[in-house]
């Protein structure tokens, strides 16, 4: 039986190899939009880490707390909050100096038709963020979605290949990118670029959105015919070791999962597990937003949950009762339309 305790515990109950990388890591850590969906989990898992390396070192969540589920959350975890508007430029500089920052903040969703929100938040905040925070180490949240879309043969997109963003978020988050860069170059900044496709975490993320549109009879449209997605939990592991491998000038990282996943195949399996058949709809294409994350499984190890358990979890997290936080990841767009 599934319920949102025993999905905290699997997110936040940390591996052997953070523990000992959480012993590595100089100084404390604050981490920058805390309050979204992947944050409030992050900083439990780090929070937990330290705990059972039997070290001390604070963790400090700062955002400005609109979802009162994270604010508990983490309250009752024992993680230090800070309430902060980071586009509030007097209450950014009264953020106190920390070695180690994770930069979380950004806006996708909403975009269209308020490209000024999101442009200010995902490549306006970061220069000054950058200028705050530029004697710290930072891993800063990026999106697979800066690169083209790729062949299907072609494994996906490496760090080495050029990013190619289509519509005005994923331009806006390669700002962000090359503000941190400008950081890394100009102040001798160490940082991380992580390029992150798709966590699942259950509550939402591309498998939700599948298994969401099975039981609701929508159809699921198979113009982008595969994907890459990873666990939650091991993402944010790897979000905390990147600390010891922030560099300058940056370190750039894919974060996926090893597999590419079929749509078809992903919606199959969770209609066999809910007892509905899916929907389709379209034609399968030849390519895709596609990620190669060898290198970070070099230096990270594998996923701690494989594809083909996650597509289990997430239709006994449903036939359990599980919620959603209704935010689609709309994992079909082609065109940058957020």
């Amino acid at each position: 039986m599934w319920t949102e305790e025993k999905l905290n515990e699997l997110l936040t109950t940390p591996s052997e190899a953070l523990v000992e990388d959480i012993k590595k890591i100089d100084g404390d850590i604050m981490v920058l939009g805390a309050g979204g969906k992947m944050g409030y989990t992050l900083c439990v898992l780090a929070k937990n880490a330290i705990k059972k390396a039997g070290i001390e070192k604070r963790v400090i969540a700062v955002s400005r707390f609109s979802d009162e589920y994270a604010r508990n959350y983490l309250t009752g975890e024992g993680v230090e909050i800070i309430s902060c508007d980071l586009l509030n430029l007097e209450q950014l500089r009264t953020l106190p100096d920390v070695k180690n920052i994770i930069y979380m903040a950004g806006r996708k969703f909403g975009t269209d038709g308020e490209e000024w929100k999101t442009w200010a938040l995902n490549s306006t905040l970061p220069a000054f963020v950058c200028e705050k925070f530029k004697n710290s180490n930072i891993v800063v949240f990026s999106s697979g979605n800066i690169y083209p879309i790729v062949p299907i043969s072609s494994g996906g997109c490496t760090e080495n290949d050029k990013v190619g963003p289509i519509g005005e978020y994923p331009m806006s988050v390669l700002a962000r990118e090359r503000a941190f860069e400008y950081a890394a170059n100009t102040y001798g900044t160490r940082v991380f670029i992580y390029r992150l496709n798709f966590a699942v975490d259950l509550r939402y993320g591309v498998l939700y959105d599948m298994a969401h549109n099975i039981i609701n009879g929508t159809p699921i449209r198979l113009e982008t015919p595969v994907l890459n997605c990873i666990w939650q939990g091991s993402a944010n592991e790897y979000a905390i070791r990147a600390i010891l491998h922030t560099a300058s000038p940056v370190n750039v990282m894919n974060i996926t999962g090893p597999e590419t996943i079929s749509i078809k195949k992903a919606a199959t399996m969770l209609g066999k597990y809910l007892g509905k058949e899916p929907i389709f709809e379209g034609e399968e294409g030849n390519d895709a937003y596609l990620n190669d994350a060898s290198l970070a499984m070099e230096v990270f190890g594998y996923p701690a949950v494989s594809a083909n358990t996650l597509i289990r979890w997430q239709a006994e997290w449903l036939l359990d009762g599980g919620r959603g936080l209704g935010k689609p990841t709309h994992f079909e767009e082609r065109k940058g339309s957020y």
